[in-house]
């Protein structure tokens, strides 16, 4: 790969980061607090929170198995998916090359640096060609987008082409694990060392069932999460979100739990899927959703909405004509939207 001062953009290797109170101060005796311009009443919620979390990812790293000077967590995934662009792409100059379809979001934060979005259709199978990703890039892309497994699709992407591309882009590969939770395929943080150019995101919104926090997770060497904290705003995990994500790191068990659960529903939801009258194919699932390509995408959804069953229409996206994207609820959820679909057209 490049290195990473030629990876990163000029301006940002010269900036000098914003130094608050809490950075300044990283003591342990301290008891008087006079430093930050803080509200002295209203403990515990008038002091601001460890810019750094360190508590926090000193209980995620039980959990990950990685140190945490190679862990970088954000307002959910989407500042980590903007800070990449902030630190690598030059706006208006540089580009990225991204499987298609996926998450939406990597090509917003495009839009909103001004960075060329680069489009690389999967196949038939939702399945990607590392060549072709390389043969779309050039001297100006700084970051190829992989999500795996892969949202809309729900798949895993194949390892050997992701184990390819890193060997071979001489730039810096995202890699969305979101969904990583779900699938059988270990998750790639166990390569970080192999890999200098490899970021991977992570979430608790997902299995650990914390959407509501917005707490996401890149893991990277030490040398690009520094540059990350060095450019994301002072105190970007607020104290409720960080106290709730080490709760819930200390009752890892339930979580496993849930999990398991989710895995049994989704086979048993997509079993049950494929004998339905309206829908035409099931793809295969490594996420806690599935796509279904149904006899008419819109009616259906609408029909359910009607019923105050919300799943999502992903007709408009690219290989996924016809195609609901359907969610695996609760036991009781799940039963509601067999029976409404089995009565649908009747």
């Amino acid at each position: 790969m490049k290195s990473l001062k030629e990876l990163t953009r000029p301006n940002i290797i010269a900036l000098k980061p914003y130094s608050s109170a809490r950075d300044e101060y990283n003591g342990a005796a301290a008891s008087v607090f006079l430093d930050a311009n803080e509200n002295p009443y209203n403990l515990p919620h008038n002091r601001y929170p460890d810019p750094m979390q360190r508590d926090l990812k000193a209980e995620l790293t039980k959990i990950k198995k990685v140190s945490t000077e190679h862990i970088f967590l954000g307002n959910g995934s989407d500042e980590a998916i903007d800070l990449v662009y902030r630190a690598f792409c030059e706006p208006g100059r540089d580009n990225v090359v991204a499987i298609d379809p996926t998450y939406g979001m990597y090509q917003v934060c495009a839009d909103v640096n001004d960075v060329e979005y680069r489009k690389v259709l999967l196949d038939d199978v939702y399945q990607f060609s590392a060549d072709k990703l390389l043969a779309a890039a050039d001297e100006q892309t700084k970051l190829i987008f992989l999500c795996s497994p892969n949202n809309p699709t729900g798949n895993d992407l194949l390892r050997s082409e992701i184990e390819k591309l890193l060997n071979t882009f001489d730039g810096l590969v995202i890699l969305d694990e979101a969904y990583n939770d779900f699938s059988e395929s270990p998750s790639f943080l166990e390569e970080l060392d192999k890999y200098p150019n490899l970021i991977v995101f992570q979430t608790f919104s997902k299995a650990w069932g914390c959407a509501a926090i917005r707490l996401g997770m890149a893991f990277a060497s030490a040398e690009i999460i520094t540059i990350l904290s060095k450019i994301k705003y002072p105190y970007n995990v607020n104290q409720l979100t960080q106290e709730q994500a080490i709760s819930m790191l200390q009752k890892y068990d339930e979580i496993e739990r849930w999990v398991k659960i989710l895995k049994e529903e989704r086979t048993r939801l997509m079993a049950t899927f494929v004998a339905l009258p309206c829908v035409q194919h099931v793809f295969r699932s490594d996420a806690n959703f599935f796509l279904a390509r149904v006899s008419d995408a819109g009616a259906i959804y609408n029909y359910l909405v009607a019923k105050g069953i919300i799943v999502r229409n992903r007709s408009s996206i690219s290989l996924c004509g016809s195609c609901l994207r359907v969610t695996v609820g609760t036991p009781e959820e799940n039963e509601q939207l067999l029976k409404a679909l089995q009565a649908y057209g009747k």
